[in-house]
């Protein structure tokens, strides 16, 4: 099944060390290739250090750093629950950078006279603030992930309501009138309030 790693569409796959070889042969287009093992990138699309602005990067970088510190004092062992708290902490801060970043959407679907959902994109990219973010989503919402997502949603008649919209809806609450998009909180403490959460 290694020649699935030549598909069009967005995915993430891990393969043994031993495919390597056949890896390297076949035509693989843009692919970020990384080595598990030796924490190394066996092939790069250059673009790795310029897609997310630095302070995102670091925002990012910084609460995953202190979640797993938390998980390290908690415990020394490698018990299931501490796996899945882990990997709870982690979702929750992905969560929270995509709440913190594209949260807002919904303030920018509006409705015609037919009834139909339509996302207004370049309101919604100018309501961020920071040029650098606002970079970010000009090349995020042109992405199948943003484009499939908002699809989604303009096609959605009940709105069921998964952890990412949870966290959407509570994120707007308590987002100020006069603010539109909550980066620059994000920034100062990413997912600091679903930190408690999980322990």
């Amino acid at each position: 099944m290694i020649d699935i790693v030549c598909c069009p569409t967005p995915f993430l796959v891990g393969l043994l060390s031993s495919s390597l070889p056949k890896l390297k042969e076949l035509p693989v287009e843009e692919a970020l290739m990384v080595n598990l093992g030796s924490d190394r990138f066996i092939r790069q699309m250059d673009d790795e250090d310029t897609l997310l602005p630095r302070k995102l990067q670091a925002a990012l970088e910084q609460a995953l750093e202190r979640k797993n510190e938390l998980i390290n004092q908690d415990s020394d062992s490698d018990s299931d629950d501490e796996c899945n708290t882990l990997n709870g902490l982690v979702s929750e801060v992905f969560i929270r950078f995509f709440v913190e970043t594209v949260g807002h959407y919904s303030l920018f679907l509006t409705q015609n006279e037919k009834g139909e959902r339509a996302f207004q994109r370049e309101a919604f990219r100018k309501s961020v603030a920071s040029k650098s973010i606002r970079r970010f989503l000009e090349v995020f919402m042109e992405s199948q992930m943003f484009a499939g997502f908002i699809q989604d949603r303009e096609l959605r008649k009940c709105r069921a309501k998964g952890l990412f919209e949870q966290r959407v809806e509570q994120y707007l609450e308590e987002l100020p009138d006069t603010e539109q998009s909550g980066v620059n909180k994000f920034l100062r403490g990413l997912g600091e309030k679903n930190l408690q959460k999980c322990f």
